[in-house]
């Protein structure tokens, strides 16, 4: 059991504020009158507490108060190109964002959870115990922030009001971050106290980029203490390790999720859509993915787009399972975004339509370009490396891509053409299906479906994933449970109890249980028989194998039983890929991409069955799952080989 409170508050401590007295001497001498009058409308004991301590670590030249007005969004929009921190593109409202070389995704390996000596923390995590984490505090942060502006800004993490809603302060030096802020968060100044009155807590952040140097990167560090749920950030400035409303507090919305609301809640690496079925209905999915795997493609297929990263999800007291997203905005990879697969975000990347802040790309004649966009790109330019010509080589010899792979865009989601009406909704919307995959090239079908609750937890904890660009150095095949490994912070076994109570509570109507599904768009042509890495279909192919899990639970398509899951009948996907993508589906691709192929699956149990054994406390429901799926698909392979076609599984099933 997480205990909040424990231990030593590295930022109070080390601060050394103490009592309301010394709160509003520190706050008065930090700011100028209208700044201090804003923060004066913040009663909150605690959070008046730990902004003055802040400051008082850090020791800033100046402090803004930023109340998500217009005047203050303005002003912040103006220091960031002021500050150099951003760039002015040609189009009006686009701006420009370059990171470190060295530091342009997570630094996972320099990312801790502060412990306490008798926490436990993820084996999949990196820890710090609270002393070790204390010192590196007293030794880098103390006066780091001398010469900078300090920007206090007040967020809900999801609608105002909603169950699963939590209030955040972001504390930062970079005003990039606190632009980004205002783009993917609701700026909640006037309802924090009520706020966190509401919920009980608040989730803090402290982050300074330093000078902002190469030669600082090894001293980087992102720190993110469970107990007094705050987060710390030095050295470093892209988004995913700075911007910690975002998968900072992610991780204390799991560990709340886990041990506070077990069975109640979940925190999740999800998108939330909605898809329109026939009749005009509107089924809501939430789907999980590691960072890098098209959730922000699959989220944009759905005509009611909700989100592209995260969900909050509760159970509902009539029975439901409600969905929210605690952002409001995408910061999404923009490498492969092209008008064939996401003609609506490019639209928006084009055209004088949106606030956009671009990172990490080329740029020519203020106008951006990246890898995959399918335009005509030029051959020289400035890019996250600098000086740009087409063949320039790293110092490794490695040829310089025209963008970074993990290169992003910034944008709030009410400018997308298919935005949900339920964005902003405190009640949530009512989630129907949920979907899980990775970077599979070569061993599930495109989508299968869990024939209970605990097959369809275990098919989350089952995902696999190559590495993507999205984290400092990371490479090969790595598991990725619920694609939410690197923000649990507990023990997986805790995470897993907490995932197979909530799917089989007794509080979900029996009308409103949801399917879980296993989706993978990654499989190639060379895993099924083929040449070459291409993928076997095409990204936009989700759109079908959404729509067939929409027909699947309003029981107007059949299923085939498999080991792996119920699978669709060929004629149901038939129809489907001509009415909703206007293009054929043979046969033959069907075979292929939905044939068994005993080994892999089999190599791929044994893959998680053995890693999982070495944890503690994993449900033994998994396991026996696993048992189940080994002993039919070793019958199957004893009857028909290692490779077993749809007809075949049919003939088998009887």
């Amino acid at each position: 059991m997480l205990e909040l409170n424990k231990g030593v508050d590295i930022l109070t401590d080390i601060g050394g504020v103490k009592g309301e007295a010394e709160v509003d001497r520190v706050l008065r001498e930090a700011m100028d009158d209208t700044e201090f009058a804003k923060i004066e409308k913040i009663k909150n004991p605690l959070a008046r507490l730990k902004i003055a301590n802040t400051i008082a670590l850090g020791q800033p030249d100046k402090v803004i108060v930023n109340t998500g007005n217009d005047q203050d969004k303005q002003r912040i929009r103006e220091l960031c190109l002021t500050q150099g921190e951003e760039r002015a593109l040609a189009i009006p409202g686009h701006t420009l964002h370059y990171d470190l070389a060295e530091e342009q995704a997570r630094i996972v390996d320099r990312t801790f959870y502060i412990a306490n000596p008798e926490d436990t923390v993820s084996s999949l995590a990196n820890r710090i115990e609270r002393t070790e984490a204390y010192d590196y505090v007293k030794k880098h942060m103390v006066g780091m922030m001398k010469g900078m502006i300090l920007v206090i800004g007040f967020y809900s993490r999801g609608p105002v009001g909603a169950v699963a809603a939590i209030p955040a302060i972001e504390a930062t030096t970079s005003l990039y971050v606190c632009h980004s802020a205002e783009l993917l968060y609701r700026n909640c100044f006037d309802q924090f106290d009520a706020e966190a009155e509401r919920v009980g807590h608040f989730f803090t952040n402290v982050h300074c980029q330093g000078p902002n140097r190469a030669e600082d990167l090894p001293n980087a560090r992102v720190f993110m203490d469970r107990s007094w749920q705050t987060t710390y950030s030095t050295f470093c400035t892209y988004a995913g390790n700075t911007l910690l409303l975002k998968k900072g507090n992610h991780r204390f919305a799991v560990d709340r999720a886990t041990y506070y609301r077990k069975g109640r809640e979940l925190s999740e690496h999800m998108f939330i859509t909605g898809l329109e079925g026939p009749g005009g209905r509107v089924t809501y999915f939430a789907g999980a993915a590691p960072s890098g795997c098209g959730k922000t493609t699959t989220a944009m297929v759905g005509e009611k787009f909700i989100s592209d990263d995260l969900a909050q999800i509760w159970i509902a007291e009539d029975g439901t399972i409600r969905s929210i997203n605690p952002e409001t905005g995408i910061f999404g990879i923009i490498e492969d975004v092209n008008w064939t697969d996401d003609p609506m975000i490019l639209d928006l990347l084009r055209h004088e339509k949106a606030e956009v802040i671009f990172s990490n790309i080329l740029v020519k004649d203020d106008k951006p370009y990246w890898v995959g966009s399918g335009e005509e790109t030029p051959k020289e330019g400035f890019n996250f490396q600098g000086e740009w010509f087409e063949g320039k080589k790293d110092a490794n010899g490695k040829a310089v891509p025209l963008s970074h792979a993990n290169a992003r865009f910034t944008l709030r989601a009410e400018v997308l053409a298919n935005c949900g009406d339920k964005l902003h909704d405190p009640s949530g919307v009512i989630t129907k299906v949920f979907t899980y995959n990775g970077r599979d090239a070569d061993t599930m079908p495109p989508v299968r479906v869990a024939r209970d609750a605990d097959e369809g937890v275990v098919i989350g904890a089952s995902i696999v994933s190559k590495a993507t660009a999205t984290e400092v150095g990371a490479t090969g095949v790595k598991r990725q449970p619920w694609a939410n490994q690197p923000f649990i912070p507990g023990a997986l076994g805790d995470n897993m109890v907490a995932q197979f109570e909530f799917f089989n509570s007794k509080d979900i109507a029996e009308e409103h249980r949801p399917i879980m599904a296993g989706l993978n768009y990654f499989l190639t042509h060379e895993a099924r028989g083929g040449e070459g890495n291409g993928l076997l279909g095409e990204k936009r192919d989700v759109k079908v194998w959404l729509g067939w899990l929409d027909r699947l639970i309003h029981n107007e398509v059949a299923s085939i039983p498999s080991p792996v899951g119920l699978l669709p009948e060929y004629e149901d996907l038939k129809n489907m890929f001509a009415e909703l993508l206007d293009k054929e589906y043979p046969k033959e691709l069907y075979d292929k991409q939905f044939a068994l192929y005993a080994d892999k699956i089999l190599a791929r149990v044994d893959l998680q069955y053995q890693a999982f054994k070495k944890e503690e406390n994993i449900p033994a429901r998994l396991f026996e799952i696993y048992d189940e799926q080994r002993k039919q698909v070793e019958e199957l392979k004893a009857k028909y080989g290692a490779i077993i076609s749809i007809e075949q599984l049919k003939e088998f099933n009887g």
